[in-house]
């Protein structure tokens, strides 16, 4: 996922892997009330891969889904944990999140209001304006209409980011 050109087909295998060691230690969030997790804030792709790693099946294999195909869709993508959640970005903002709960995987997108078509969830406590879906298993990931989503909002300010 480092920088390597990533097919279709990978981000499935990614969404399959088995439990390795070094699982969480931390029970998942049910839903969001404050931090996702007890992940440590960080900017970069070994944190977040971190981050990723130390979630359960199956939140594991739809974050980690989730990262391949942000890198496959958005070039010059930058990763940071921020508030025990991964976020990612372009340019000078954050664009989405992607944080793993007790049944489920939640991928925000930031200003996601204005999106086309706009993402069915607006969760508790991100922003009036953030919108996005809530991934039980990899199947649930449109990665068609998620890669969309991904390109619509890169393509404006992320949070803290300048007009470009």
């Amino acid at each position: 996922m480092d920088g390597q050109e990533i097919g279709e087909s990978d981000v499935r295998k990614l969404a399959t892997g088995a439990s390795a060691p070094g699982d969480a230690v931390w029970a998942l969030p049910e839903a969001m009330t404050g931090r996702a997790s007890p992940a440590k804030a960080a900017i970069g792709d070994k944190p977040v891969h971190a981050y990723i790693a130390s979630l359960p099946q199956p939140q594991r294999g739809i974050a980690a889904a989730v990262d391949a195909l942000a890198a496959k869709t958005l070039p010059d993508l930058q990763r940071s944990v921020k508030w025990g959640m991964a976020y990612y970005g372009v340019g000078d903002g954050w664009c989405f999140s992607c944080g793993g709960f007790a049944d489920h995987v939640k991928l925000m997108f930031i200003g996601g209001a204005a999106l086309k078509p706009v993402p069915p969830v607006t969760p508790v406590g991100m922003g009036k304006s953030t919108r996005g879906v809530e991934l039980e298993s990899v199947d649930d990931l449109d990665e068609r209409q998620i890669a969309a989503w991904m390109q619509q909002v890169a393509s404006v300010p992320g949070v803290g980011g300048k007009k470009r």
